[in-house]
């Protein structure tokens, strides 16, 4: 496989192949985010993201069982183009059973329902969106580009076109609104409904906007106690009808496993254990991004 600069994948596509189909990120003014800082986002040539694919066919195109399209937000993808990605992928993995990709709100907002619908037919089942919270004023000083009310909608016409959601939070990301920004993303969650709900903890990364307010005394990440009593009030009043939840990410102090709302209580209950200082949390040296 061709790939143009650093390639990111959720940790739950660690077995997938990885196409870049485009380059960068449309968006690219998360004040966190440093993945796409270094790339002019493009739409990558089709033949050349044909030509991987076939390449990738040739060596283990029967192995290939899940297809993750890269980069940032690659659902900003044209319709026609995506349905001749999605068309190869059926062609080439016999074995194939699910194609993903990340996508932003307004990205499931400009495809019309018919284009949504179009797309999920044709195999792209998954998507991974991430609103990082559900506070609309921590959206605006993030830069995320959209509110709380666009993933609501976005949630319901993916969800409408057959689509399954997996939405990511980002704890600590709203710095002393910590109590507004749990709860609100409970409530996001709730509301947005999705199929996977997985968190991570913000890292404050050298040349992004949010470390030029870190320097400057205008932001600062909570103490690691703050971080898990937010996480605690996400997963104690989300209401998803039923969600894999995970914080396996190695950004995060406490790595856990299981379904919204079955294994609420059991979760809760090893918050409360490791809040208490029963558990031991992962160290420094093993966290990252």
């Amino acid at each position: 496989m061709r790939y143009e600069g650093k390639i990111y994948r959720p940790p739950s596509e660690a077995d997938a192949l990885i196409v870049q189909a485009t380059i960068g990120c449309s968006w690219n003014h998360c004040t966190y985010c440093d993945m796409y800082r270094e790339k002019t986002f493009r739409v990558r040539e089709l033949a050349d993201t044909l030509a991987d694919m076939e390449a990738a066919a040739a060596a283990a195109g029967d192995h290939v069982e899940k297809l993750f399209v890269a980069d940032g937000d690659a659902l900003v993808l044209p319709t026609d183009h995506w349905l001749a990605l999605l068309a190869a992928a059926r062609r080439l993995f016999p074995n194939l059973r699910r194609v993903s990709s990340y996508a932003m709100a307004r990205n499931v907002l400009e495809k019309s329902d018919d284009e949504l619908r179009r797309l999920r037919e044709a195999g792209l089942s998954l998507l991974y969106v991430g609103p990082e919270s559900g506070d609309d004023p921590t959206l605006k000083r993030i830069a995320k580009g959209d509110d709380a009310a666009a993933h609501v909608e976005a949630a319901r016409r993916a969800h409408a076109a057959g689509m399954e959601l997996s939405v990511i939070a980002l704890l600590g990301i709203a710095g002393e609104r910590s109590d507004e920004h749990a709860r609100a993303t409970a409530d996001l969650v709730t509301k947005m409904n999705p199929a996977y709900f997985a968190a991570l903890t913000v890292t404050v990364v050298p040349g992004t906007p949010l470390h030029t307010l870190e320097r400057r005394g205008r932001f600062a990440v909570p103490e690691v106690p703050e971080l898990l009593r937010e996480l605690r009030t996400m997963v104690d009043l989300a209401r998803p009808s039923d969600a894999m939840f995970r914080t396996n990410h190695a950004s995060n102090y406490l790595p856990l496993g299981g379904r919204l709302p079955r294994d609420r209580a059991r979760i809760v209950e090893v918050i409360d254990a490791a809040l208490a200082g029963k558990i031991r949390l992962r160290g420094e040296h093993a966290r990252g991004l």
